[in-house]
């Protein structure tokens, strides 16, 4: 279990480069005209993380499951797109459906690739004007999509049964996301209680979904970034979003190479790891992600929950039976298994803990679930 991503941006921004090279595919058309990605496309990457491989090499694993996450590259936007002009309004369902959205800006010049942003009229590459354009057409569209629920579930919230308790809920939520939208700001903005959390998803509203930032630069900007990725940066540290820098063509280099030559090559242009990395770091960061292992002579794999899970819901990642017959999770910490040199030297040593169904999950837990059937 892994995350669904949503890569987004204008048309002509190195999207569907970008996903070519993150997922080692040729599944995305990369083209220098405007909506040359007519479906979206969904790729699925191996989440990188050396623990994994640490302990499978210390449990003699017969193999390793690593943890996966889903790239989704989504047509471009265009302004205009979210009252029926042009054809970003047959996408904006797709960006409902995922759990983050890595908003892809175009940070570098290149006279031979049109830049399509309607907005900007100058024709001059402007990052910032560029995620204003998209913020604005995701706004449009969720204004639009709760003035046209508001009506019925005002007539809902009139009644005395619990749907009507719901109704007055989800209007109380919709009205203080519609105060924010029609004064311009996102829908993320939206102050509310944690108990709130549930029915304020079930808006469904775009600009609610957590964004973080990709700046597209060339490949002499990979390294330290460039003027324009410091005003996306800025923008980011403004809106306490992350930020990453990453030139899709190097990506897709990267990606064209054998494994055994990959490290080499970043090290050749100055870079420590692959754009990916960088990104898939962020993603978890963003949406507080954290990684527990299972590992045994058959498998040493990684699971992805949410920080704060408890170990019957940990449990479930892995399958159902886990979390309905929940008995305990024998777990030691990732160092003291490595310190120890596995399972059988860290239970000698003291550091294998029973822990029970109220316990809180921690990055890095290496665990064994006990079940009954």
């Amino acid at each position: 279990m892994g995350f669904k991503c949503g890569i987004l941006g204008l048309s002509n921004v190195g999207k569907s480069t970008l996903f070519n090279a993150l997922t080692a595919t040729a599944a995305a058309q990369a083209s220098s005209y405007p909506f040359s990605t007519i479906e979206p496309n969904v790729g699925e990457v191996m989440v990188p993380d050396a623990r994994l491989d640490m302990l499978a090499k210390l449990a003699k694993s017969a193999k390793s499951k690593p943890a996966r996450l889903s790239f989704v590259d989504i047509a471009g936007l265009v302004s205009g797109a979210s009252r029926g002009e042009g054809l970003g309004n047959q996408f904006l369902a797709h960006v409902r459906e995922v759990d983050a959205i890595a908003h892809v800006v175009r940070c570098f010049t290149d006279p031979n690739v049109a830049h399509v942003n309607v907005a900007n009229v100058s024709g001059v590459i402007d990052p910032v004007a560029d995620i204003d354009t998209i913020e604005t057409e995701l706004m449009l569209a969720d204004l639009e999509s709760l003035e046209r629920r508001l009506e019925g579930v005002a007539k809902k919230a009139k009644g005395n049964d619990k749907d009507a308790e719901d109704a007055k809920e989800t209007l109380a939520l919709a009205g203080r996301a519609l105060d924010l939208l029609r004064a311009g700001r996102p829908a993320r903005l939206v102050e509310r209680e944690l108990g709130e959390e549930k029915a304020f998803r079930m808006l469904g509203l775009l600009t609610s979904i957590p964004v973080l930032y990709v700046c597209n630069v060339d490949e002499a900007a990979a390294a330290g970034g460039n003027e324009l990725s410091r005003k996306v940066q800025a923008r980011a540290d403004a809106e306490g979003a992350p930020c990453v820098t990453i030139s899709a063509k190097i990506e897709a280099e990267i990606a064209a190479l054998p494994a055994q030559e990959r490290a080499a090559y970043l090290a050749a242009i100055g870079l420590e790891e692959p754009g990916l990395a960088r990104l898939i770091r962020a993603g978890y960061a963003l949406l507080d992600l954290i990684t527990y292992f299972t590992a045994g002579p058959k498998e040493a794999a990684a699971w992805t929950i949410k920080r704060g899970t408890k170990a019957p819901q940990a449990a479930a990642v892995i399958h159902t039976d886990f979390e309905r017959g929940f008995i305990r999770a024998e777990t030691i910490a990732y160092d003291d298994y490595v310190a120890y040199g596995g399972e059988a030297g860290a239970q000698q040593a003291g550091k294998m803990r029973l822990e029970g169904k109220s316990y809180v999950v921690r990055d890095g837990d290496v665990m064994h679930f006990r079940f009954a059937t």
